[in-house]
C-alpha cells in the first residue's frame, strides 16, 4: 500500500489514523481525492483521505507520487479515479466505514474533465460510494491539489 503522511510529513499507518479518529470522533466524514499536474518530464500525484468534523474543520492525510510525464489528459485524470478508489476499496474493506469519493472533474459540459464523470461516477457509484463532482464537496480534491503544485 502507497505511504501516507501528515501535513508536517510525519509517516502514518492510514488504518490505525482512521480508527483512532473514529474512536474520538464517531460522526466524522471521510472524503478521499486524487489530484495530478504535469510539471516539467513529470507529473506529480496527490491522493488524500480527508477527516470532516462536521463545520469543526477538516484534518487530511496524503500519499504522493511522481512519474514520467503522462501527456494524454484522459489518461493522467482515469489515473486520479483509479487512485482514489483503489484507496476507497483498500480503507473500508480493512475498516468498517464508509466513505465518499471526491472526483477533481468538473460537471460543467465547458470543461474537458466532464467527459470522464459518467464512465468514473458510475464506476464508483457500483462498487458503493458516493460521488462528488465540481461544484459540489470537494474536500480532499482541493488538499491534493494543493499538495501536486
Amino acid at each position: 500500500m502507497r505511504i501516507f503522511r501528515d501535513i508536517q510529513g510525519q509517516r502514518l499507518d492510514p488504518i490505525e489514523h482512521t480508527l483512532n479518529i473514529l474512536k474520538e470522533y464517531p460522526n466524522v466524514q471521510i472524503h478521499i481525492g486524487s489530484d495530478s499536474q504535469n510539471i516539467g518530464k513529470s507529473t506529480k500525484y496527490a491522493t488524500v483521505i480527508a477527516y470532516r468534523f462536521g463545520s469543526r474543520g477538516v484534518h487530511y492525510i496524503l500519499s504522493k507520487k511522481q512519474e514520467v510525464l503522462i501527456e494524454d489528459m484522459w489518461t493522467r485524470l482515469w489515473q486520479e479515479a483509479e487512485m482514489s478508489i483503489d484507496v476507497a476499496e483498500w480503507l473500508t474493506h480493512q475498516v468498517s466505514v464508509r466513505v465518499e469519493i471526491d472526483m477533481d472533474y468538473n460537471s460543467d459540459t465547458n470543461f474537458k474533465s466532464n467527459k470522464l464523470i459518467s464512465a468514473t461516477k458510475g464506476w464508483a457509484n457500483s462498487l458503493g460510494y458516493k460521488v462528488n463532482v465540481k461544484p459540489n464537496n470537494q474536500i480532499a480534491t482541493r488538499a491534493a491539489d494543493y499538495h501536486c503544485k
